[in-house]
């Protein structure tokens, strides 16, 4: 449970009265006609208000990948779309957040960022069935309708009147839900009855307003300032390392400062570590280089901002590691394992890393360790 309030706290989850926000950007209210957007979506057409003219009912749902509390709400959000779409209601959904204001302990609980590339990935895999909009470079049409969090959801009558603003329902866990309020919105308008409620809370991640950008900038240079070291590790050490019950999803990463891909990909693992290190996580480097290399090998993690647990191999018979660690290894580098909380390993890569498919592997690792309620599962 300590966990799971941390990550709250970290993952800026925000419970927001609607009417409540800030003075830049106040929320669209009842009774507004619906703003016009033009935005591009994943299916590489650009979609506008006007499209959706005929439909009795319009509802733009503000939602994104990265956000758990968005995920959870992913196979409802498909399920009212193939429920109503066939009785006159259009749906939209438009991601707010501007990218690069999304901190990288953020995206601690998915395999995919805000950018508009991983969005088309993420409406493939979860097979969305309604048009998924990018508004994050720009956020012209976020700050026209002034979503509390993600998701959230607009409601608007034949007339493009808002009528219904806030939750989809009243619990990420679907099995506890007791309140279907969008729902409840569609059907009264549908039957052209006034709603009884027509505007709640919306429990989520925060939007990432570009403003935002200056301070993900800062939370950068402040890791970039960590301490870095590097320990010394033989191959009984390392063998315990592969094997041992840590209670954590462990990445091990053999590499080298003379291996062209071990560099070129190292970045992305220091990057890797700062998106997961708050959960049960940890990621491990070992320099295969003799022990005399050490000041080497330190130097180039200083340089790369690597305040992960470093080793460099303690003895001088590099078979000996590749035994300790993996036998099945053949020896090329860059070489990577990812083990589970008790020692079995997960995914195994030699050669360069497809991240996408580390992060598929750590995603829902760590998610059995410590699960958010209501996650789909990652493809």
């Amino acid at each position: 449970m300590r966990r799971i309030l941390i990550s709250l706290c970290v993952l800026a989850l925000s419970a927001a009265l609607l009417p409540a926000q800030t003075v830049d950007h106040p929320m669209l209210t009842l009774g507004s006609e619906a703003p016009d957007f033009r935005l591009p979506g994943v299916d590489g057409r650009t979609h506008s208000l006007k499209e959706f003219a005929r439909a009795k009912v319009l509802a733009v749902i503000f939602t994104c990948n990265h956000c758990p509390t968005a995920q959870a709400y992913e196979g409802r959000i498909r399920q009212l779309v193939a429920e109503y779409r066939p009785r006159g209601v259009a749906f939209v959904a438009i991601n707010p957040n501007h990218a690069e204001s999304v901190r990288l302990d953020e995206l601690g609980y998915t395999d995919l960022d805000d950018t508009f590339h991983s969005m088309k990935i993420r409406a493939a895999d979860r097979h969305f069935n309604l048009p998924y909009l990018d508004d994050g470079p720009t956020e012209t049409v976020a700050r026209k309708y002034a979503p509390a969090a993600t998701p959230h959801v607009f409601v608007f009558d034949s007339a493009r009147r808002l009528r219904f603003s806030g939750r989809i329902d009243d619990s990420e866990r679907e099995d506890l839900v007791k309140n279907r309020d969008t729902r409840n919105a569609l059907e009264a308008l549908l039957a052209g009855r006034e709603l009884e409620v027509k505007e709640t809370k919306v429990f989520g991640c925060s939007i990432k307003w570009a403003d935002k950008a200056a301070s993900n900038r800062e939370w950068r240079e402040k890791v970039r300032g960590e301490p870095v070291t590097v320990e010394p590790a033989g191959a009984a050490a390392l063998q315990e390392l592969r094997s041992g019950k840590s209670g954590k999803v462990r990445v091990v990463n053999v590499w080298a400062t003379w291996c062209g891909p071990c560099v070129a990909e190292f970045d992305d693992l220091i990057e890797t570590n700062l998106r997961f290190r708050h959960r049960d996580f940890e990621l491990v480097t070992v320099a295969a280089q003799f022990p005399d290399e050490k000041d080497k090998v330190l130097k180039f993690l200083q340089q790369h901002h690597a305040s992960t647990r470093n080793l460099i191999f303690g003895e001088t018979d590099k078979y000996k590691l590749m035994e300790a660690l993996d036998p099945k290894w053949d020896g090329a580098l860059p070489h990577t394992l990812v083990l589970g909380a008790d020692g079995t390993v997960l995914y195994s890569q030699t050669g360069e890393l497809d991240f996408l498919k580390l992060r598929r592997a750590i995603v829902p690792a760590l998610n059995s360790l410590a699960p958010w309620p209501g996650l789909s599962p990652i493809k």
